[in-house]
């Protein structure tokens, strides 16, 4: 497998004949704690309600970034590839089989995001990975793989184009008005109420002005913060007012569907500045942390992967209305 970058859009793909699918699981499953094949454990988090560890972190079984060797990026004519150098880890959220986020404690979720935000402050010292996040799809429709509670985390030496284009984006705002977008988004649609969804604490669940595809969910925090690792690390961050938010957030979607992706979207690796991206220098200021819920609706929600015109048959205001007014619990 390599990367390759497409010259119009300059977004990476990765392509090759490697058969690199979808990981079955044995009839055991290797991620319980009892299970007679353990994973190589990376990292734990301290044990919750008798288990011997509440979340950690494993090494893929057949991962598509590894983290042996340099990308060696190199030019084909016009054309750029690079090795498929990263990290590719999976994130068992709760050592219990049957315990889904939205089906656990805030200390259980808890200690799933200090596990995640450890991970990638961990990874950000390796000065060959650009950009670290965190995602989970959950269900057939959004190619789930594993039945085990996980979130999966991966790091490039790239940055995607989609986060590209919330830094640049981020910056020319920033450069305008001396404001971060994001908090002058969250401050207008709490003014306006019409597409909250939940506030807890810090933390607030909106529906975004302009989805791309029905019932998409923003998790943000009020306080300004580029880093998610940060802004779950602080003294003081509320970080269990985060995984209630999260909790309740999921368990709503999982009433209207059976199948979601959920990314986390932060800021790339600034402890190895590029000389030549100039977005990083004001990055602190200009960014947000924030966490994308995108459910898959069947007969609504098609592919939003391969255009850049989005469709959604649900406005924002009404799924927000429709998602307050499901209980969470």
């Amino acid at each position: 497998m390599q990367l390759r970058k497409d010259p119009i859009t300059r977004s990476w793909v990765i392509t090759g004949d490697d058969p690199v699918g979808h990981v079955h699981e044995d009839r055991i499953c290797p991620f319980c704690p009892d299970s007679p094949t353990q994973p190589q454990v990376i990292s734990s988090q301290a044990p919750v309600g008798g288990w011997p560890w509440s979340a950690r972190a494993v090494v893929h079984p057949n991962p598509v970034f590894r983290v042996e060797g340099e990308a060696s990026r190199r030019g084909e004519g016009l054309y750029d590839q690079m090795r498929t150098v990263g990290a590719h880890e999976i994130l068992i959220e709760n050592p219990n089989h049957n315990r889904q986020l939205w089906d656990a404690t805030d200390s259980e979720i808890e200690q799933f995001l200090l596990l995640a935000a450890g991970r990638i402050q961990d990874l950000k010292q390796d000065q060959r990975f650009k950009y670290v996040t965190i995602y989970k799809n959950f269900g057939s429709a959004a190619g789930q793989d594993f039945n085990h509670p996980t979130s999966e985390l991966t790091a490039t030496t790239f940055v995607p184009r989609r986060i590209l284009y919330e830094l640049r984006a981020g910056k020319d705002y920033f450069l305008q008005k001396e404001r971060c977008v994001f908090c002058d988004i969250l401050d207008q649609e709490e003014r306006q109420a019409v597409r909250i969804i939940e506030n807890r604490g810090d933390y607030v669940a909106l529906c975004p002005y302009a989805p791309r595809v029905p019932y998409e969910t923003w998790i943000m925090q009020r306080s300004h913060e580029a880093f998610f690792e940060k802004g779950v690390t602080a003294r003081n961050s509320g970080v269990r007012d985060l995984a209630a938010l999260v909790r309740r957030t999921l368990k709503r979607i999982r009433t209207l569907s059976d199948a979601f992706h959920l990314v986390l979207h932060t800021a790339p690796n600034t402890l190895h500045r590029s000389e030549v991206l100039g977005y990083w220098k004001t990055i602190t200021d200009d960014y947000h942390w924030h966490i994308e819920v995108m459910p898959v609706l069947p007969g609504k929600a098609k592919s939003y992967t391969y255009k850049e015109v989005y469709f959604t048959p649900v406005s924002p205001e009404s799924a927000a209305e429709r998602l307050r007014e499901t209980p969470p619990e």
